[in-house]
């Protein structure tokens, strides 16, 4: 696992538990953003493993689908998991009628969890995160 890799999972694993403290707060949009961005972070990091280093969320989509889901790497609905949630992302963040069902964002954290799991079966378990990534 690169340095950058480790960084993208340590961020991934953080945007999670914090996913999970706002959602038991019942701060619905706030749970949707961080867990997708768990998952953003996470498919980053995969997408390191294959030497390619993009950023935009379109991009990292993407090539995440290409790379990934289309080539039987990953099962595809791991792709569709991740469009899922940032079509949650952009609607928790942005559409001002927009309501987020705890049951939603439950689902969302289960998803953003597999998600990361998956991740650390292909590349191995995430070391834990020293004090100075806090």
């Amino acid at each position: 696992m690169t340095p950058e890799q480790y960084t993208l999972l340590v961020w991934a694993r953080e945007d999670l538990e914090s996913a999970r403290l706002l959602a038991a707060g019942g701060y619905s949009r706030g749970a949707t953003s961080r867990a997708y961005y768990a998952m953003f972070s996470t498919a980053r990091a995969l997408l390191l493993s294959r030497g390619l280093d993009v950023s935009s969320h379109a991009a990292v989509i993407a090539t995440f689908g290409k790379e990934f889901a289309k080539s039987g790497l990953v099962p595809r609905e791991a792709h569709r998991r991740l469009l899922d949630a940032q079509d949650a992302r952009l609607s928790a963040d942005y559409a001002t009628d927009s309501t987020i069902a705890a049951e939603q964002v439950q689902v969302l954290l289960t998803h953003a969890e597999e998600f990361l799991a998956l991740a650390e079966r292909m590349l191995g378990p995430i070391p834990p995160a020293d004090e100075e990534t806090r």
